[in-house]
């Protein structure tokens, strides 16, 4: 039998910049907000928010241990999956097409 070793990988906390981004967020588009956390490879993680008003932002960390510690600190910010629920509550505009567009 082998035995398997857990991984010591230490966890990044979010910084000050990162938390008063997301409490930024929240604060400007209502409570409670949500956060879903993407791994986006090497670069770390994205912390897609979604607010109560359906405006959405985001935060990049370096991990998805990160990303979760962050959504934990960040009060009225409930961490969320893209299930129906979450989609349903988006609301993208124009300007935020036109961004993902590349324009």
């Amino acid at each position: 039998m082998r035995d398997v070793a857990e991984s010591s990988e230490t966890v990044a906390a979010p910084s000050g910049a990162q938390l008063g981004a997301a409490r930024k967020f929240v604060k400007a588009h209502g409570k409670p907000s949500r956060a879903v956390v993407e791994n986006i490879g090497r670069a770390g993680a994205r912390v897609v928010l979604v607010g109560a008003d359906g405006a959405l932002g985001d935060v990049v960390v370096p991990s998805v241990a990160t990303g979760e510690a962050l959504v934990e600190a960040v009060e009225d910010l409930a961490p969320a999956t893209w299930d129906a629920e979450t989609v349903k509550q988006t609301k993208i505009g124009p300007e935020h097409r036109r961004k993902m567009a590349g324009k």
